[in-house]
């Protein structure tokens, strides 16, 4: 019924030894975390009667489902624009237009490929939410209601990524726009939850939080209640908004496919090599002579130059670096690269409003956190989605400044030229700063914006620009590095942002552990033993895995360690201990990711192998 694309990927999917990887990675962690959560309580905490279990039970589910729906809700749209980005950058989505399959396979089929994997790690934790109802203080529809909103979020946020990829023509593009639009989504969600907007026509509108924003939807499914219905009216609203936002989403994709495939570009280039080529069919004296035409094709070559005025024009200049150069001084990442920023700075207008806002309004920000406000400021909600968006956005286009080139099949090209491995790799850093020097600079505004009407000491300041320029570095390089290292660019694509969104999400997830459960921070290693070494025998795999070092397994190991004493440092205020881990650690991972790049460049793209490989 879904088409061929569907059927193929069926087929072929249970065949990978990846797809039963990701189930038993996932599950293996939802129970760590609840182990790790009953050791904290049993720790520091004596249980003594049934409603101590029933608390605990509760708590953990408040945890667990709205990180579940956080990592499969970016997951499903990353994973479905990646897929289609892909086809694009191999010209196999050409060959797929040119096939009698109709607009609903190619789309609908190509989503639902895309979101195989998700949907069924979703069912397979199924069965371990169901076993936290069993402590008490969850029922069952709450699990059912969770999975629901899981579910149909994930898919509308597959839906969102698959149309993007199929619009826009480079691969950071869509994931740039797919990221902002999930994100200018769950901004929507939290200020219709915060108030700003008046009620209308009798109609509360922060009751229509729940029934817009995945996120909120989630979080009300979650609360305690006393009644036993199966779903409640904000998830039955959600439903139902959800689904129309995938049936419109999907329509606009089946009736614009064959419209914006192919793009404008490859079009114009078929018709300049058929009208234009020295091969064509044409004959002379239509076309000229062939060295007429030779010559006509040379003359928009970097080296060519331009008549204009009855003067001969230089072209311009390339630098001693040329791929610095390109990167920074021509449209390497398409023409529509504006739209992008343009689409950024919105976003950052909007989180300065949301800032302004919450520092205006502090105490009751700081009520809603419940116990989270004396721990974690309550000007940080705004901002760190925020710091995380253009985290994520610099790592992308370091990653496809890659894939593109291999996909391309412009890399080797590149790696036979007299460019050393030190000029790319410089190269592509430098291009990669360049092109998200909006990503880079406003998030520091947004600091100097604290520091100016004093919710920022300078030193606090100071330490939070050093932060943010050693950890917009590492993202750089580990895009990068992600790149050299994997062939395939959906693989590349996929370790380097979940590296990224997982770090992330780990640093949450243990303060809210921290938080939640516990009392104390300073004796909590032993808790979270099995979470950290999970975590770093999960970045050696990421990361070193392929192309194994020592420096790198030691980055590996040492950086879950560092970040968990950088989080309880940052819960007992010791300000200089975090920024200090954070430049020590992620500066040595970046030097692990860098060295070898530009040292041994066939090493670390794996093309070659040392006698101790051998």
């Amino acid at each position: 019924m879904l088409g061929p694309v569907f059927g193929r990927e069926a087929t072929i999917t249970p065949r990978r030894p990846q797809h039963y990887a990701y189930r038993g990675v996932y599950l293996t962690a939802l129970l760590v975390l609840m182990c790790t959560a009953w050791l904290i309580v049993a720790g520091t905490q004596v249980i003594r009667n049934v409603g101590d279990m029933a608390r605990f039970g509760g708590i953990l589910f408040q945890l667990l489902a709205p990180l579940q729906l956080t990592l499969f809700f970016f997951m499903a749209a990353l994973v479905s624009a990646s897929s289609v980005a892909q086809e694009k950058d191999k010209r196999t989505l050409i060959l797929l237009l040119l096939t009698r399959m109709s607009n609903f396979e190619l789309v609908v089929g190509k989503l639902v490929a895309s979101l195989l994997n998700v949907l069924v790690m979703i069912a397979a934790a199924f069965p371990v939410f169901l076993l936290i109802a069993l402590f008490g203080g969850v029922s069952f529809p709450q699990v059912f209601s969770a999975f629901i909103v899981t579910v149909i979020g994930a898919v509308a946020a597959g839906s969102i990524g698959t149309l993007v990829a199929l619009w826009r023509e480079k691969t950071f593009q869509t994931l740039s726009l797919t990221a902002l639009a999930l994100v200018l989504w769950l901004a929507a969600g939290e200020v219709l939850n915060s108030g700003l907007i008046p009620n209308y026509g009798g109609v509360v509108m922060s009751e229509l939080a729940p029934m817009v924003s995945p996120l909120r939807a989630v979080l009300s499914s979650v609360q305690p209640r006393v009644t036993t219905d199966t779903f409640t009216v904000e998830t039955i609203g959600f439903a139902g908004f959800a689904g129309v936002l995938i049936l419109v989403v999907n329509l606009i994709g089946i009736w614009k496919v064959r419209v914006w495939n192919p793009s404008r570009g490859v079009r114009a280039g078929q018709q300049q090599d058929q009208e234009g080529s020295i091969w064509s069919d044409k004959p002379e004296a239509e076309t000229g002579s062939r060295e007429a035409v030779a010559e006509h094709a040379r003359k928009d070559h970097v080296d060519a130059k331009l008549r204009a005025g009855g003067r001969d024009v230089p072209s311009r200049r390339v630098w001693d670096n040329p791929v610095l150069w390109r990167e920074t001084c021509t449209r390497a990442y398409g023409r529509k690269l504006l739209v992008i920023k343009l689409g950024y700075i919105l976003l950052s207008l909007l989180a300065l409003a949301a800032l302004h806002w919450t520092v205006q309004n502090t105490d009751v920000v700081a009520e809603r956190m419940a116990g989270v406000q004396s721990i974690v400021p309550p000007t940080a909600k705004p901002l760190a989605p925020f710091l995380l968006l253009s985290l994520v956005m610099v790592n992308a286009l370091a990653v496809t400044s890659i894939t593109n080139e291999r996909d391309g099949l412009a890399l080797d090209l590149l790696l036979v030229t007299d460019i050393s491995p030190k000029e790319f790799v410089f190269g592509k850093i430098g291009g990669v700063m360049w092109v998200t020097k909006e990503m880079i600079l406003l998030p520091i505004a947004m600091c100097f914006y604290l520091w100016f009407i004093g919710r920022l000491t300078s030193e606090n300041l100071v330490f939070l620009i050093v932060g943010l320029a050693v950890m917009n570095f590492f993202v750089a390089m580990l895009g990068i590095h992600c790149g050299l290292s994997y062939a395939n660019s959906r693989n590349a694509i996929g370790v380097s942002l979940g590296t990224v969104f997982f770090l992330f999400l780990g640093v949450v997830t243990c303060i809210v552990l921290l938080v939640s459960f516990s009392g104390s921070f300073q004796g909590q290693l032993a808790p979270f033993l099995a979470f950290i070494l999970g975590g770093g025998v999960g970045l050696y795999i990421a990361l070193g895995y392929r192309n194994p070092s020592h420096a790198i397994l030691s980055a590996s190991l040492l950086l879950p360690f560092a970040t968990f004493y950088a989080i309880t440092s940052f819960i007992l205020k010791q300000e200089f201990y975090v920024v200090l881990v954070t430049v020590l650690i992620y500066g040595f991972t970046t030097l692990a990711m860098l060295m070898p790049a530009i040292d041994k460049f066939d090493i670390a793209m794996g093309r070659t192998k040392t006698a101790e490989d051998e």
